[in-house]
């Protein structure tokens, strides 16, 4: 089972690329709570040069409300990390976890409908990027 979910965007910029995800991610009831610059970090902490890629921690927080009232421990699993890379110039790569999957390695049944709903909620967001 993959880990996550992808999409590729062309004739758009890197910048614009990570507005339209904010933008469909807060649609599906997600905040951004966290972008960290891969890029800049790497080139900070070890001053080499890698392509323009973003980690965007993205918290929805009724469905992370839930998951922690079934399972108190799965905060070491959220946010859901969607990560906006461009190893092209001019192709951007859209991919999110797949919660489902991340989910299998939790012991908790009852963790499943949920990771569903919000797998659910990013293959939209991804979609709706067309």
């Amino acid at each position: 089972m993959k880990y996550y979910l992808n999409k590729s965007l062309k004739n758009t910029t890197f910048e614009k690329a990570i507005a339209r995800v904010t933008h469909e991610l807060k649609n599906e009831g997600f905040g951004v709570l966290t972008e960290i610059n891969m890029k800049a970090t790497l080139k900070k902490k070890l001053n080499v040069d890698f392509y323009n890629y973003t980690i965007l921690g993205a918290c929805n927080p009724p469905f992370a409300y839930e998951a922690l009232q079934v399972e108190d421990k799965i905060g070491t699993m959220l946010p859901c990390n969607v990560i906006v890379q461009e190893k092209e110039k001019g192709t951007i790569e859209i991919s999110a976890v797949d919660p489902a999957a991340s989910m299998i390695s939790v012991e908790n049944k009852n963790l499943a409908g949920i990771a569903k709903e919000v797998r659910d909620k990013l293959k939209r967001v991804l979609k709706n990027l067309d």
